[in-house]
């Protein structure tokens, strides 16, 4: 079992320098940082660009795995990420992950002045973006045709470190979502399914109650990857806690006894957040180092 970490893009450099390189030195596996313009009850406070903050985390940084969890088409059109991706992976020396999803309402699109689509509009649009991002990263150059986006004769010199491609994360909880995971994804990240009705830093679902809808899911991802003839072993899965799955994080126990659960229901990746002083995902700093270098060793 791997140990990630979302850390917020809300920290002045000077600190948040500080905080990535002791995720590293602590233990986790991966670090990642959300991509939204705002987010939630955190609109109006600081909030920094994701793509330079994965920069310079990247040149902090020397062995943890650093990625987007997730970039979408509310911020960003495959051709200006595709180049972004490419950059991080060289700064990262090949240490970058692309995690990626849909998109949903909100102010990323709200502010930019777009439409708020249907789910379904966003289902198309999001076959699109995985689709031409793939190619971008693997084929140049690229000329793409599509609904929602056009690329024309693009080329993406250098490509990757990491080959074919950087790896994708994909986010999905509904058929068609799982589709493109067995088609173009190495990892499946899910929140859940919105069971445990909890928002950002909520209580949320226990680890058994949780184990369960993630092996639900896991089952229709393993279904999605036969229809396309693909190994469902060779796709990761990861949860990120905090959201509709509880992180229990009380003590070193603890945490084991969640990863425990979560293990045996196939989930390959675990992925908590950095405690902040206040909600959404308040804790106290020292334990939860404390807690993490314990199960890690480090």
């Amino acid at each position: 079992m791997r140990l990630g970490v979302v850390i917020l893009p809300e920290h002045p450099w000077a600190q948040g320098q500080e905080i990535w390189e002791r995720a590293e030195e602590i233990g986790f596996d991966h670090a990642w940082t959300y991509d939204h313009l705002a987010w939630r009850s955190l609109r109006d406070s600081t909030w920094f660009a994701t793509m330079p903050t994965l920069a310079a985390a990247a040149l902090a940084t020397t062995t943890m795995r650093i990625g987007t969890l997730v970039a979408s088409p509310n911020v960003r059109g495959p051709v200006a990420l595709a180049r972004d991706v490419i950059t991080l992976d060289d700064l990262s020396g090949g240490r970058f992950t692309l995690g990626i999803g849909a998109g949903g309402p909100g102010w990323d699109t709200t502010m930019l002045g777009g439409e708020e689509l249907e789910p379904a509009e966003r289902a198309d649009r999001f076959e699109e973006f995985v689709e031409l991002t793939d190619r971008l990263l693997r084929e140049p150059p690229v000329d793409f045709d599509g609904a929602h986006y056009t690329a024309i004769d693009v080329p993406m010199a250098p490509g990757c470190v990491q080959t074919p491609r950087v790896p994708f994360v994909i986010a999905a909880t509904g058929p068609r979502g799982f589709r493109l995971v067995a088609r173009h994804g190495q990892a499946w990240v899910s929140t859940g399914d919105g069971a445990g009705g909890q928002g950002a830093g909520g209580d949320g679902l226990g680890p058994a109650d949780g184990a369960d809808v993630i092996r639900r899911q896991t089952a229709r991802l393993d279904a999605a990857c036969a229809e396309v003839g693909r190994d469902p072993a060779t796709v990761d899965r990861c949860v990120l806690l905090g959201f509709g799955l509880r992180a229990d994080l009380d003590s070193a126990e603890v945490l084991r006894d969640l990863l425990g659960h979560y293990g045996e229901a196939g989930i390959t990746d675990v992925i908590v957040h950095w405690p902040r002083p206040a909600e959404p995902f308040a804790g106290d700093r020292t334990h939860f180092e404390q807690v993490i270098a314990t199960v890690t060793g480090a």
